[in-house]
């Protein structure tokens, strides 16, 4: 049983053959990615559980690579490189980078320092995260996923289903979710509710994920 997948970003071959080896070795799935000019790209695509990145590549540098991954994506990325000073390793915690790790270095440390971080990935990730009959709902960013189709939430569409999901096989009142929306149910109208809880089924709808929220007349809705 495979780890997880990890993304190999480095450009001088016999390294990158060496650690795709030792990756494959200790269980992961190494992908070596070498069109640098779609890296970016390319590294958000892939969905990885992890990258490891070399700083002097061709095209772009791994610091540009890495900031501009971090604007896009929380994945994992351990900085692996020749550069050994402390303003490489500063630069590279200020870009996002998650570790860094000097070579030559020791695979057993850096094998360590990759589980270690998806450990730590993976519980920060199910903490953020709702999984329901195939949809997963990532609660940082407002979105939701479905058979590899991807939509993001409004604020009261992820308040909603999250309400739904957390009480799932439960009947939750209209004026429960008015309390948990607007924090009152007295001054909302009504049809404010049933407006909010059709555009979530639409935005479901267009990832797939259909007739899942259930209206129970005079009660309220299910999942």
């Amino acid at each position: 049983m495979e780890k997880g997948k990890i993304l190999v970003v480095e450009d001088h071959k016999p390294i990158r053959d060496e650690l795709c080896d030792f990756l494959s070795r200790y269980g992961y799935e190494a992908k070596p990615l070498t069109d640098y000019e779609t890296i970016i790209e390319d590294c958000i695509n892939e969905q990885a559980d992890l990258i490891l990145l070399d700083i002097n590549l061709p095209v772009l540098d791994g610091y540009y690579i890495c900031r501009e991954i971090r604007k896009q994506s929380e994945i994992p990325i351990i900085v692996v490189t020749s550069r050994d000073s402390e303003m490489d390793e500063l630069m590279s915690m200020n870009l996002g980078a998650d570790d860094f790790i000097t070579k030559p270095y020791n695979t057993q440390i850096l094998m360590a320092r990759i589980a270690s971080i998806l450990r730590r990935s993976r519980k920060t990730e199910k903490q953020n995260t709702m999984v329901y009959n195939g949809l997963k709902v990532c609660l940082n960013d407002s979105t939701a996923h479905y058979k590899g189709k991807t939509t993001e939430l409004t604020k009261n569409e992820l308040r909603i289903l999250y309400t739904l999901i957390k009480n799932q096989g439960t009947i939750v009142s209209r004026d429960q979710l008015m309390e948990m929306l607007w924090q009152s149910n007295e001054f909302v109208d009504d049809n404010t509710l049933t407006v909010n809880v059709n555009r979530l089924r639409k935005r479901m709808e267009t990832i797939g994920w259909k007739n899942q929220i259930q209206t129970k007349r005079g009660q309220g809705y299910m999942v």
